[in-house]
């Protein structure tokens, strides 16, 4: 299993519209790319405003979403809810 983590980093300044992507851009997501599954955080204490993990089979599985043609779609909603760059991290899943 491999997971795709999307951060987004407090800063001074920065907006994120927690409702907007819990209810359109995450379901974007899932529709658009059909991961094994896909979980939300909202920050409470610690660097990140929020955070996504997006759960594929494999490496090749998270490959072939990504570059599924509605991903332009999905890239050009984060402007939709925040001001933050995401940090992407892409992890083997251990146990």
């Amino acid at each position: 299993m491999i997971r795709m983590s999307v951060f987004y980093p407090a800063s001074d300044g920065a907006t994120f519209d927690h409702d907007y992507y819990r209810d359109h851009h995450v379901p974007l997501c899932q529709t658009t790319w059909n991961p094994v599954s896909a979980t939300i955080d909202k920050g409470v204490d610690g660097p990140n405003v929020a955070a996504v993990h997006i759960t594929f089979e494999s490496a090749e599985a998270m490959q072939a979403a990504l570059a599924h043609e509605g991903s332009a779609a999905i890239m050009a909603d984060v402007a939709n809810y925040t001001t933050i760059t995401p940090v992407i991290q892409v992890s083997e899943v251990v146990a």
